[in-house]
């Protein structure tokens, strides 16, 4: 058995435990050169890939290897949520040094594995190969009732504008991990959001499954980036309420060390990553409905879809300037 052998049998002993329930759509899953799927039921298979890489979306001497592991999958999982289909399967392709597969790559299993049985998802193949740095590829599968995907594109002027949760946390997090304080005890639960994202599969398929929303899209690059890519897929604009966008809490007694770093909430939620909140759009017709969907007291209406095809920020002292789309761009020189 080749060295490589030896490291694909540990990574399937690792993960091959996690099953997603009962599978009869699966036909052939991880140890051949390919799976093997055969629907049985009327959905759609909505498919979506995603890369994390060293160097570009973490930092291996500052985020745990469970955490790196944990995240891989889960935000490749949440452009699943924001279709409104549930996750399956999924197929990971890891690139790595040779220096971390021990201890490494044990802690990052443990967080694959972790956010596999937390998203009910099988691992049905893969493929790892050295690199200098690590380098995770996901592929992630799901299925939504045919004809039933929620898309960007579906958003007409009159709708309202809603998301989940508060936006910016994972920026703070990430800030404080940069500064050198993600380790404190004391700033555990301020970093925890962005090493260990939650993403919203419920409430996506309910959506999805109800016909509520018009359209959506996960916030993964900032509320800025998003909403435009949300806008422009739509041939709309929107006006959005600062005072409105529920924003990131940071406590009045943080310590001087945090307080040096100039924290801006409004900032941190316009154009932060990693929140990986639902943003979907809900005619006024269907608001009613809306109030029986899980997770609802999360929820906060923050604008209107306009007509406009620009997007408008509209402060508490009712001035509006336009919100340019400032979110996280790997491309973009810093």
């Amino acid at each position: 058995m080749t060295s490589e052998d030896k490291l694909l049998a540990r990574v399937t002993r690792a993960v091959s435990s996690v099953r997603g329930g009962n599978c009869p759509d699966l036909r052939l899953g991880i140890g051949d050169d390919a799976a093997v799927i055969a629907p049985v039921s009327r959905t759609e298979w909505v498919l979506s890939c995603d890369a994390f890489l060293e160097g570009v979306h973490f930092v291996s001497k500052l985020h745990p290897a469970d955490s790196v592991g944990y995240k891989s999958l889960v935000r490749a999982t949440s452009d699943l949520a924001a279709m409104g289909a549930r996750p399956r399967f999924f197929l990971l392709t890891l690139a790595l040094p040779a220096s971390q597969t021990g201890a490494w790559l044990g802690q990052f299993l443990r967080g694959i594995v972790r956010a596999a049985r937390s998203l009910k998802m099988e691992i049905i193949g893969g493929d790892t190969t050295k690199s200098p740095r690590v380098s995770a590829s996901i592929t992630v599968l799901g299925e939504v009732s045919s004809g039933k995907a929620l898309k960007r594109s579906g958003a007409r002027p009159g709708d309202l504008i809603y998301v989940t949760g508060r936006l910016g946390r994972a920026q703070l997090g990430l800030e404080l991990i940069l500064a050198g304080l993600g380790r404190k005890r004391r700033f555990a639960r301020f970093v925890r959001h962005h090493l260990y994202p939650a993403i919203h599969i419920e409430l996506g398929a309910w959506l999805a499954r109800s016909r509520i929303a018009s359209a959506m899209i996960d916030v993964s690059d900032g509320l800025s980036s998003d909403l435009h890519r949300l806008c422009e897929a739509s041939r709309v604009g929107a006006r959005v309420e600062a005072g409105l966008i529920p924003q990131v809490a940071i406590p009045s007694g943080f310590s001087r060390q945090v307080r040096r770093l100039h924290l801006d909430p409004e900032r941190m939620a316009l154009r932060g990553g990693d929140d990986y909140a639902l943003l979907f759009t809900v005619p006024k017709a269907k608001l009613s409905r809306l109030r029986r969907a899980p997770e609802f007291s999360k929820l906060t209406r923050i604008g209107e879809i306009t007509r406009a095809r620009q997007i408008r920020l509209v402060s508490k002292d009712g001035k509006s300037r336009r919100l340019a789309p400032t979110g996280w761009d790997p491309f973009k020189e810093r």
